[in-house]
């Protein structure tokens, strides 16, 4: 697994490619920890990681270090693997609000 980030102003573009687990996760922390303070917004873009363990849902749903600034988390470019995880851990915990995750993923998509 390797990434790239892009920092544009306030909004960083962190491109994962290959598998997210726990194996991943520490070095994936670390990327969006390091990132600047003045990063505001945080993109992860998956198209190119096409699997996604429990660990994912770990990085997704991080709250902001109490430290740093407050983050926008959103994704982009799901797999199907990865996306049907999201759906699986909302109909578990119905009260997780993984729709915020989404802004480009269609509707229709998340109910199938």
């Amino acid at each position: 697994m390797h990434f790239t980030t892009h920092i544009d102003g306030s909004a960083a573009r962190i491109t994962v490619h290959g598998d997210i687990d726990y194996d991943t996760l520490p070095a994936l922390r670390a990327v969006a920890a390091g990132l600047p303070a003045g990063v505001t917004e945080l993109v992860w873009d998956l198209e190119h990681a096409r699997f996604m363990d429990v660990a994912g849902l770990h990085l997704l749903f991080e709250e902001s270090s109490p430290t740093g600034p407050p983050r926008k988390t959103t994704v982009t470019n799901l797999a199907p693997q990865p996306l049907r995880l999201l759906v699986l851990a909302a109909e578990i915990k119905p009260g997780l609000d993984f729709t915020r995750l989404l802004p480009d993923t269609p509707t229709a998509l998340l109910e199938n």
